[in-house]
């Protein structure tokens, strides 16, 4: 009886490997997500500050214009003004002037009759000033006591430079013409232009001076005359 053969046992089926994880570009694929997600929050460097951070602040914007500053001549102060020499501030008046109000310096030359209104603004630039300081009047009188100092020129040419220098309202640079210009006795006349140039410088220094000492101007006259007779 022929044996009957063993049936050959069943062949182990191989185990089904796990699933493998998920591969790990699913992961990196929600990295750029979350990485714009941060960038949306709190982006990686500050964003420069904006033009108008550096602007001034309003209130320095609206902040109204400075106000003029106050007049330094007062009324009654005796002041000299280049071209006409010294005069007496009468006021200090507030004008509407071109829709624009203007702080103005009264200003009375008695012997001219003639009244001058200076902007305040503009009395510096204008040549407004006060009566010399006694050192500058000073400085003025020695120079009477120099020597004389003619330019070899033609005359039209200096007397433009000493009409510049009476006009300049220097007493030191009126001085030097009174000097140029004196004729002591023995001495040639002076002409008729040279001679009302003199007496233009003249009467300015001696005006400044009257002021200056208290005097009249005959009175300072006759220092001044004394002073270039005895040079």
């Amino acid at each position: 009886m022929a044996k009957t053969a063993a049936a050959a046992p069943p062949k182990p089926v191989p185990e089904q490997p796990a699933p493998a994880a998920p591969p790990p570009a699913a992961a990196s694929d929600a990295a750029p997500v979350a990485i714009r997600a941060d960038a949306k929050a709190a982006p990686p460097s500050p964003a420069p500050k904006k033009p108008t951070a550096a602007k001034p602040a309003p209130a320095a914007e609206t902040q109204p214009a400075a106000a003029a500053p106050p007049p330094e001549f007062e009324i009654g102060d005796h002041v000299v003004y280049p071209t006409h020499g010294v005069g007496r501030v009468t006021g200090i008046v507030t004008e509407e002037i071109a829709g624009h109000k203007l702080t103005l310096i009264v200003v009375e030359f008695e012997e001219n009759r003639m009244v001058l209104r200076v902007p305040v603004a503009k009395a510096r630039t204008a040549g407004l000033r006060k009566l010399s300081s006694r050192k500058a009047i000073e400085m003025a009188l020695s120079t009477l006591k120099g020597r004389a100092r003619v330019k070899r020129t033609m005359w039209s040419r200096r007397a433009q430079e000493y009409e510049a220098k009476i006009n300049s309202g220097d007493p030191v640079a009126i001085a030097e013409v009174v000097r140029d210009l004196h004729r002591n006795a023995g001495q040639p006349d002076q002409s008729f232009s040279e001679r009302q140039i003199y007496e233009q410088a003249m009467d300015r220094l001696a005006a400044e001076l009257a002021a200056i000492e208290q005097v009249d101007k005959p009175t300072a006259a006759a220092k001044l005359a004394t002073m270039l007779k005895a040079a």
